[in-house]
């Protein structure tokens, strides 16, 4: 791991990470009430979990 804690004024042309120093991110997700990492779903569910739509709910309106 670096130390970029004596760094300062970075800039982010100035980083430059070659690939053999960068790590996946896992992803995990929860399924029948427990987590599991998507990386280990079979193709279907993996299917499945890249057709999953996001949304945002609102707050409901108070009746007056």
């Amino acid at each position: 791991m670096t130390d970029l804690s004596n760094q300062t004024n970075l800039k982010a042309s100035e980083i430059v990470l070659t690939d053999a120093e960068r790590q996946p991110c896992e992803v995990w997700t929860r399924v029948m009430g427990y987590h599991r990492p998507v990386a280990s779903f079979n193709i279907g569910k993996k299917g499945e979990h890249g057709e999953r739509q996001f949304f945002q709910e609102c707050r409901a309106q108070l009746a007056v």
